[in-house]
């Protein structure tokens, strides 16, 4: 058997360049390349490794660990889990850092390779720099954190370890079912290693996307289930989008009349002028898909792992029949459903197939017809906004920003209350027009996640919605936009601190504290520029004070040359009050606050609404 002798570094590097895929009848590699911060732990490996292999898996470095996480794993969300990237760091709070982000990637099933550095497998200068020491488990290094946030983990304590863990490690990663993150904790001293690997484990492979078919019983038990219905809905998850199944659920959806309602990651499966689209369903729902689920008689939810904002914490239907499609069974069985297990197009296809001159009632769909317009006359008139307005709402200033950019925009956005609003508001034309993370809600995404997605498609405006907590929390990537020449138009809302928790808070009885800047212990009142903070970190950036500025600011930001910040003052206290449902956050049973009292009972009154299966 021929061989060729590599160190383990050397060798992880040469693998990874050999695995391609298939993305639109192209072959590409699967690995699109490598984030890296380097430090102790992989600066002298990897680091030797990944430079000589520079053209062929290109390199990026960024500014925080977290920060280069997020934007490879908005990178494979906005590709639509086709293709990923790698994330390497150091063995101590670089690895740590990325911990965040590999919990963000597992809760939203999105593929990212974790290659954080190691202590020394043979232990010669134990305790090494930045080693965290387990008194009584010699063999627990700080990379065990990522264990409950990772599909699959191992360490690689052997530089022969690699033959078997980097084939399992992508399989789970291009699995439709087990997706999510893949840590390979790779001790330092093994990745200097030298050994001599077989030349086939570096063969050119083309890996393929699965799409298993729906059993043939489950299958049936849902169609009959959708010709016995009067009124049936479809809920779309991320699983649609994942499954590009975008275009065979319009299709259904016309052919049969069923209209469709999305979750935050299944927003934008249909085009928001769909006849049968209903928009946004739950928490952060539209009036019109709320009351379709309401009245519905069957709820079919396709790729949704139906988490408490969709579901209206088990109480939007709690006496309807469930299906769930899924191609992961831990999903397919929530809540009580009746599991079809498989891939979202081809079980979308073969409905399609089953449901031939089968269609919803007529009643039901002038129902829909007539409530998806008022919902759309609602959102015209709190999009609005007089052009001298000052201090607007968060829906005027996503209203402003939409008439000021293309159909083609991509919107980035996570945490906070603007993902709300968009989820209500925003109007998607075009396949993955919408990329709010939402699944793990992770303050400090959204610049970072902005960066992967102009990474993925860079013929695309790409525009970032984010608060000034958030952006506080993480902004450093911004700089990396600059360096890497990928233009990102941020418009940044400044409502003072943390604006929708505090609407929380109130709302649930409590008094404002420790939420807004105003509202926390302080002896002066920081008078931050964030204008000048981005020119600072080489972006274009200006402060606007009304609407009207706002739209000339957005016409600049789009003519410029490099990422550009648009910074407005937005009102903290006003969210939009039509559609959204019952969400459960628990409230004190005890306290001295009449506010808190009503809100307990109030409280309790939507805990009777729940669903209370498993």
């Amino acid at each position: 058997m021929a061989t060729i002798r590599l160190t383990a570094a050397q060798a992880m590097v040469r693998w990874l360049c050999r695995q391609h895929v298939l993305v639109d009848g192209r072959e590409v590699p699967y690995f699109a390349g490598v984030w890296a911060i380097f430090g102790h732990g992989n600066v002298a490996g990897l680091g030797e490794a990944l430079h000589a292999a520079r053209d062929a898996l290109p390199t990026w470095r960024a500014h925080n660990e977290q920060g280069m996480a997020h934007a490879a794993i908005a990178y494979a969300k906005q590709m639509r889990r086709q293709r990923a990237m790698v994330c390497t760091t150091s063995i101590g709070p670089g690895a740590t850092n990325m911990v965040t982000a590999a919990a963000l990637a597992h809760v939203n099933r999105l593929p990212v390779l974790l290659v954080p550095g190691d202590i020394y497998a043979s232990r010669r200068p134990d305790p090494v720099l930045q080693q965290i020491e387990d008194f009584g488990d010699a063999q627990v290094s700080a990379n065990d954190c990522f264990r409950p946030v990772s599909r699959y983990f191992d360490r690689i304590v052997r530089p022969e370890q690699l033959i078997d863990a980097l084939p399992k490690a992508l399989a789970t990663m291009l699995d439709p079912a087990s997706c999510g993150p893949a840590t390979l904790a790779f001790c330092q001293d093994v990745q200097a290693e030298a050994f001599d690997y077989p030349e086939a484990f570096f063969a050119h492979r083309v890996w393929h996307q699965r799409r298993p078919p729906a059993d043939a019983q489950e299958l049936a038990a849902l169609t009959e289930a959708i010709k016995a219905s009067q009124r049936p809905l479809i809920v779309a998850g991320g699983g649609v989008r994942y499954s590009l199944a975008e275009s065979a659920l319009g299709a259904l959806a016309e052919a049969t009349g069923i209209p469709v309602a999305e979750t935050q990651a299944g927003k934008g499966s249909l085009p928001w002028q769909h006849p049968r689209a209903l928009g946004s369903i739950g928490v952060t729902g539209s009036a019109a898909a709320n009351a379709a689920a309401q009245e519905a008689d069957l709820i079919i939810g396709i790729g949704t792992r139906l988490q408490d904002f969709t579901t209206g914490s088990r109480s939007l239907f709690p006496d309807r029949k469930l299906f769930q499609v899924n191609a992961q069974a831990f999903d397919a069985h929530k809540h009580g459903a009746e599991p079809v297990l498989g891939d979202a197009r081809v079980v979308i296809e073969a409905l399609h197939a089953q449901l031939h001159n089968w269609r919803v009632p007529e009643d039901s769909m002038l129902r829909h017809r007539d409530a998806v317009a008022d919902w759309n006359s609602m959102v015209d008139a709190v999009t609005a906004g007089e052009a001298g307005q000052a201090m607007p709402s968060d829906a005027q200033v996503i209203g402003a920003v939409q008439r000021s950019v293309s159909e083609d925009v991509v919107v980035v956005c996570a945490a906070g209350g603007l993902p709300g609003e968009l989820h209500k508001l925003w109007r998607t034309s075009r396949p993955g027009g919408y990329h709010v993370e939402y699944g793990y809600s992770c303050m400090g995404y959204e610049i970072a996640g902005g960066l992967g997605v102009k990474m993925a498609e860079p013929q695309r405006e790409v525009v970032v919605l984010v608060g000034d907590g958030s952006y506080l929390m993480m902004n450093s990537e911004l700089a990396t936009s600059v360096m890497l020449d990928r233009k990102l138009i941020v418009v940044l809302l400044d409502n003072g601190g943390f604006g929708c928790i505090d609407r929380l808070q109130r709302a649930t009885g409590g008094a404002g504290f420790n939420n807004l800047l105003a509202d926390a212990r302080h002896e002066v009142l920081p008078d931050i520029d964030f204008a000048a903070h981005a020119r600072s970190l080489g972006a274009l950036s200006e402060h606007v004070a009304t609407l009207g500025q706002l739209a000339d600011a957005l016409g600049r930001a789009r003519a410029a040359d490099r990422s550009y910040v648009v910074v407005i003052d937005a009102d903290p206290s006003r969210t939009t009050e039509a559609g959204g449902w019952w969400w459960d956050v628990a409230v004190p049973e005890v306290s001295d606050r009449t506010e808190v009292n009503a809100a307990r009972r109030a409280y309790e009154a939507g805990v009777r609404m729940k669903r209370d299966l498993s």
